[in-house]
């Protein structure tokens, strides 16, 4: 394998040479549920020109996997680092388990400053590479079927270009896809890569183009101020032609994810209920055209147009965003406003607790709508401690796993552990754990 040298500098003297692949060491453990495969840069035209790993949750006891949702990172060698635990992802494992699909992350060994083409455009090598990581996978898992069964794609910056591009090339596999903060160019793209062309069967695919308002689209100077021309030619271009796409800014962002995942996670959960097949290997269903909604343009950037019925809209559908449910349109409204959206079921209650001296572990799974804040401890029914002690996330609702720009958990994971220091030795106690959601509802 070709070595990119990076050096790392302390008062501006070359302390130590780092490889690509030191840079990009993997310490996330890969063992069952989870499955990893690697594969290294190739030289050749058109295969892809960097190293990458794909890593694979299965949800226990499914006999056989519906699809596989795919968190795609982006550009830079944060983000691409960041996918290393996006299939550890609680929150996101919850979706995929409600639809019996596996969670796949990839994580591209891009250099610091290389050309983020090189893998973001599907076309440059990282389409066939995702592919034979499906069959790979499929073998390693016991899950043959991961081979033919739908993907639900998820981006981020260059991951939204790379979403998009699949949903370009491959749209009778797309079930659904969300792209944060980036889009392939299409005709009228201000981008100078080269464009896609929007084939028909692209139409069908549910399309969110999902941005922080501080990426061009009420605020418009700044770092990212042109992302949303990018986007809005890649929306415009598949709504004129009547495709099932809407468009959600995030009013407290920028190109971080901030606190998309609390619409994108429920928009996904609507559009696999209607999109996955009954049976496995079946066709993709159609979406029908009743129960969905839609958002006049005018006036859509800052929430001040109301969602309506799609069956009674009077309106020029290219001037119109779509929604897929009616719930989805009452969601969109609030994220609109202030990202807040509305859960009123609790989380799941954690299971498997275990003591061993004064040390306790635990299970839980995240919240589909409101994912996962943190736990209550409590001893001999009194509250003993709150993990974490002090919830921090600089991007958004502090959430029990941390999070990253590029809406991943950070790493190290955090393990779902507390000693009890306070514990009398020789006494017995009892203790219990409550799960507590980011919408600050309590489990059992």
């Amino acid at each position: 394998m070709t070595r990119f040298p990076l050096i790392a500098c302390i008062a501006g003297f070359p302390t130590f040479v780092l490889s690509a692949a030191d840079v990009y060491q993997n310490t996330v453990p890969a063992e069952p549920p989870y499955y990893r495969v690697r594969y290294e840069k190739s030289e050749k035209t058109g295969e892809l020109a960097y190293p990458v790993s794909y890593t694979l949750w299965v949800p226990e006891g499914v006999r056989e996997l519906r699809g596989v949702v795919v968190h795609q990172h982006g550009c830079g060698e944060g983000s691409c680092k960041s996918g290393q635990t996006g299939a550890h992802d609680l929150h996101w494992q919850a979706l995929a388990r409600k639809h019996r699909c596996a969670l796949l992350s990839p994580a591209f060994e891009q250099p610091e400053k290389a050309d983020c083409q090189l893998w973001c455009d599907p076309r440059n090598g990282s389409s066939s590479a995702f592919l034979k990581a499906l069959s790979d996978l499929g073998r390693a898992s016991g899950h043959p079927e991961l081979e033919r069964v739908p993907w639900a794609l998820w981006g981020h910056s260059g991951g939204g270009h790379w979403a998009g591009g699949m949903v370009l090339l491959h749209p009778q596999r797309v079930a659904a896809a969300w792209l944060r903060s980036g889009a392939p160019a299409v005709a009228g793209s201000p981008q100078k890569s080269a464009v896609y062309e929007v084939r028909p069967e692209s139409l069908q695919v549910p399309v969110m183009c999902n941005l922080g308002t501080r990426e061009g689209v009420t605020v418009k100077d700044g770092r990212f101020g042109g992302v949303w021309g990018g986007v809005e030619a890649f929306f415009k271009a598949f709504r004129s032609k009547g495709a099932l796409i809407g468009v959600s800014a995030d009013p407290l962002t920028s190109h971080e994810c901030g606190n998309q995942r609390y619409l994108a996670i429920p928009w996904m959960d609507a559009c696999l209920s209607l999109r996955l097949p009954e049976t496995v290997g079946g066709p993709l269903r159609t979406v029908p055209g009743s129960g969905a909604w839609v958002v006049p343009l005018k006036g859509w950037e800052t929430g001040a147009a109301a969602p309506e019925p799609a069956a009674g809209y009077a309106g020029a559908v290219e001037e119109s965003l779509w929604l897929p449910t009616a719930g989805m349109a009452k969601a969109w409204s609030q994220y609109m406003k202030d990202t807040a959206v509305p859960d009123s079921t609790p989380p799941p209650a954690p299971t498997g607790l275990k003591v061993e001296g004064n040390v306790l572990t635990w299970n839980a799974e995240a919240d589909l709508e409101s994912g996962l804040a943190g736990f209550i401890i409590e001893r001999d029914g009194v509250l003993l401690a709150k993990l974490p002690e002090q919830p921090k996330n600089p991007f958004g609702r502090p959430i029990f796993q941390n999070l990253s720009y590029s809406d991943t958990p950070t790493q190290p994971l955090v393990p779902m552990r507390y000693v009890d220091a306070a514990a009398v030795s020789g006494k017995s106690h009892q203790y219990r754990v409550i799960s507590v959601n980011t919408a600050g509802l309590q489990s059992r």
